[in-house]
């Protein structure tokens, strides 16, 4: 009897590594990782096809909002966020960048897009599109579309903003290495949980309201998103003001810096500070190379899921669909792999599977839509057009993508911030997850358009032979530099395992000191 408990107990410490005492501390932060990243899954799932199916656009103007319009902004975010870490107090910055997103996306549903035909230029871009050029329509669309463009990249800029910034930023200053290894894989799955939901409710309105205004499916589901961000200040004000005051959750690092102290940031400084050393260059290659390879494929897939579904609504509850694999996929493979993985057989191991799986799922894709002229008999055995296969296996390309990076790359990546120095892990993240980030997707967008206009059709589909070697070659790249990244950091995680993480070891070892000698 014994023997079965003893059994049960271990496996639920796999599936579930937290202590009791550790609750009120792990439980507010996978409630706050689950509603920022529910937010999000709203926002992305909303983005998509409110640009891609917008008169006159398509999935070319991605690449163009990604390049020039995100990335530029990105950096600009980057330089306020320095700025106002200088002058704010980390959690009155948390309150008020949140709080902006959050009025923004409620003005666009309820404002915005319900006029949006009376505010959009429709006849100064048709005159801008007659002087240029149908060839330059993707770039033309942005300036007619700018209600839409404007919350495409609002979306963008909350993944890289709250996501990267704000919470795993708050998470890397409150935990320790050994509470990393436990408890960011339940991070993770607490922001799988979101495109379950998401997803679901998207396919569920775009159904109901299929019939009716797309307005009703929208508003709908950027209520859902006000809700959560509400949820978010929250939570975040009561783990101020009942955990990080507990003693029980001692943390050197916070006693050094304070959750609330200014941090001293210097954009310039933090991306110099990234070329000095090896090892955060070695970051800044896994962060681009995701960024770029994902967005290299996912371009070209959604061009073809416009082809196939030219409608918002049903391209909404296609992608709700896709979403909502991913969530539960991730789910999975998070609780029962990414996490006992990560513990039996290392860093190493867990961090080569995404550049890997990414590549070569990409590659096929790829492959497939070069030669859409000749998988006709492939198709036909599974009932399909070519059409259809393709926008198929990119399905399963872009949800093995999603889920390899929420299961295994987010969490190996933070791992690696948390043995540097507090300057490095200060300015490093900040330039890393805000610039480099972007600068991978921004990347990809600029290699793509560079393409189209050289090709000079105007479409994503025309340059798929040109990506191909890029994703390849980046691909291996990825590889060397998390070869890199083991190596060091098994270096510099060897002076943190003596190291008592929680208060009980800390009291248990003055025990030992203070206590009497048994040969006394």
């Amino acid at each position: 009897m014994s023997t079965v408990k003893s059994e049960s107990s271990s496996w639920i410490k796999k599936v579930w590594p937290v202590s009791r005492f550790e609750l009120k501390k792990v439980l507010p932060l996978l409630l706050l990782k689950f509603l920022i990243s529910t937010v999000y899954s709203f926002l992305t799932l909303l983005k998509d096809p409110l640009i891609v199916t917008a008169p006159h656009s398509g999935a070319e103007v991605i690449s163009v909002l990604k390049g020039w319009v995100v990335f530029p902004l990105s950096i600009v975010c980057a330089l306020c966020y320095s700025k106002l870490s200088n002058h704010l107090k980390r959690s009155t910055l948390f309150y008020t960048i949140v709080s902006m997103f959050l009025i923004f996306i409620s003005l666009y549903a309820f404002v915005l897009y319900p006029n949006a035909d009376l505010l959009s230029p429709h006849k100064s871009a048709d005159y801008l599109t007659g002087l240029f050029g149908v060839q330059y329509h993707h770039w033309i669309s942005i300036y007619r579309n700018w209600i839409h463009s404007s919350f495409f990249v609002t979306a963008e800029l909350w993944g890289q903003v709250v996501i990267f910034l704000l919470f795993w930023g708050f998470a890397n200053h409150i935990c320790q290495l050994k509470e990393a290894k436990r408890t960011y894989t339940l991070f993770i799955a607490a922001g799988d949980l979101a495109p379950i939901i998401t997803g679901s409710l998207a396919s569920y309105y775009g159904l109901k309201y299929i019939s009716k205004s797309y307005t009703l499916t929208l508003q709908t589901l950027v209520g859902y998103a006000i809700i959560c961000g509400i949820l978010i200040l929250l939570t975040f004000y009561w783990m101020n003001r009942y955990v990080l005051t507990d003693i029980r959750y001692y943390n050197p690092k916070i006693t050094k810096l304070g959750v609330n102290q200014k941090t001293k940031l210097n954009l310039l400084k933090s991306i110099k500070h990234i070329y000095s050393s090896k090892y955060l260059l070695s970051i800044a290659v896994m962060v681009i190379g995701c960024a770029l390879t994902i967005n290299m494929v996912e371009v070209t897939w959604k061009r073809h899921l416009q082809m196939q579904f030219p409608n918002k609504a049903d391209y909404l509850i296609f992608t709700g669909k896709v979403y909502r694999t991913v969530g539960i996929l991730a789910l999975c493979t998070v609780f029962f792999v990414g996490g006992n993985l990560l513990r039996r057989f290392g860093w190493r191991l867990s961090a080569q599977i995404s550049p890997w799986a990414i590549g070569l799922t990409g590659t096929i894709f790829f492959f497939l839509c070069l030669f859409k002229n000749h998988i006709t008999p492939l198709a036909q055995l599974f009932g399909l057009t070519p059409l259809m296969l393709i926008i198929l296996f990119g399905a399963f390309q872009n949800i093995t993508s999603k889920v390899v990076k929420y299961s295994f790359f987010d969490s190996t990546k933070e791992m690696a911030y948390i043995p540097l120095d507090p300057e490095s892990k200060v300015k490093g993240k900040a330039a890393i997850d805000m610039v480099g980030s972007r600068f991978g997707k921004s990347s990809s967008s600029w290699i793509q358009i560079a393409l189209i206009q050289f090709v000079g059709t105007g479409s994503v589909l025309s340059i798929t032979p040109y990506l191909l070697p890029i994703v390849l070659f980046m691909t291996l790249y990825w590889s060397y530099s998390v070869n890199y990244l083991s190596k060091e950091l098994t270096e510099q995680e060897k002076g943190l395992e003596k190291a008592p993480s929680f208060p009980q070891e800390l009291s248990q070892k003055n025990k030992e000191k203070t206590s009497p000698s048994p040969i006394s």
